[in-house]
């Protein structure tokens, strides 16, 4: 087939690695996961520390060794045709480890330079540019604040324009600003056709940000769907509601019932829809005594998904 003709990014057929250590039982850091990312997709890899997330993106990129299964990167086997998966493919790492002997324009110039892109084709001003980092371009990255490095890193990881872009952690430690840039720029790379792959910490963002979403736990995949089935799959809502009378400290019989007493005087309680009627929800406050004086409910954020997933593996 065309790699030009598949329909995913990426796939991921019974992917395994295993670390051994001197002496020691051989640990599973992947346990033969099965993935597939749609070209174009915005697609979340989440899951706790120490789930695999980081060891298959380093796969991905040619920098860890799997020890079994199949990895197809923009349609191109990555043992049979590992130069051309690797043109498909930008990683930016989670750690900010950059060469202090160059500077900004030279380190791009000699990432360019890796993937044998003619200094006519270079397109290092314009990373530059819309890296923010104008000002900085002959700065070496000692002299460079968190969120400039990490600029750095995404433009390295851009020269060569690829179709698909990983993003590992991209936005631990950087300022609120850069994220706002960060994501404007890789929503726009996205609309104009680049997959764009995200793992992070901040499930705010991925819930903003990803159309599908995979969790790993434990080295393996424990959902993979797109954002609106995963949630809508999740028999769970919550129902906020203020008193006329606040009150102070949760009584038992309310904590029993299942309702937890926010910091700012509300009233919250998870229920799935299917089991519950927000009538006798309600009547069981007026029972005790309460008046309601206002009422919202919310879907489940992809938080509560999350930590219901991790928890079960």
């Amino acid at each position: 087939m065309n790699p030009a003709q598949s329909a995913y990014a990426v796939e991921i057929e019974g992917l395994q690695k295993s670390y051994r250590g001197r002496g020691a039982e051989a640990k599973m850091a992947v346990k033969g996961i099965d993935l597939r990312i749609p070209r174009g997709s915005f697609f979340g890899l989440l899951g706790p520390n120490g789930a695999g997330k980081s060891t298959t993106i380093n796969i991905l990129a040619g920098l860890v060794k799997k020890t079994a299964g199949r990895v197809v990167i923009g349609g191109y086997d990555s043992d049979t045709h590992e130069r051309e998966a690797r043109q498909m493919i930008g990683v930016v790492p989670q750690e900010l480890v950059l060469d202090t002997f160059f500077t900004v324009r030279q380190a791009l110039e000699l990432h360019a330079g890796y993937y044998g892109i003619p200094a006519k084709k270079r397109q290092t001003q314009h990373i530059i540019d819309v890296m923010g980092l104008s000002d900085k371009a002959d700065a070496r990255p000692r002299s460079l604040s968190g969120g400039m490095r990490r600029r750095l890193l995404i433009g390295k990881a851009l020269v060569h324009q690829p179709d698909i872009l990983v993003l590992d952690e991209p936005t631990a430690g950087v300022d609120i600003e850069l994220r706002t840039q960060l994501w404007d720029y890789v929503r726009e790379l996205n609309r104009q056709g680049t997959t764009i792959v995200l793992t992070t910490h901040y499930l705010e963002e991925a819930e903003a940000l990803c159309d599908e979403i995979a969790i790993m736990n434990h080295g393996a995949v424990v959902a993979c769907d797109t954002k609106r089935r995963l949630m809508e799959g999740f028999d769970s809502k919550c129902v906020l509601v203020r008193l006329t009378q606040p009150i102070q400290e949760l009584p038992e019989m309310l904590h029993s019932q299942g309702w937890e007493l926010q910091a700012d005087g509300r009233l919250l309680r998870h229920y799935a829809p299917r089991d519950s009627i927000m009538d006798a929800m309600l009547a069981d406050l007026h029972a005790h005594g309460y008046e309601v004086a206002d009422l919202s409910t919310r879907e489940t954020e992809l938080e509560a998904i999350f930590r219901h997933l991790t928890s079960m593996h």
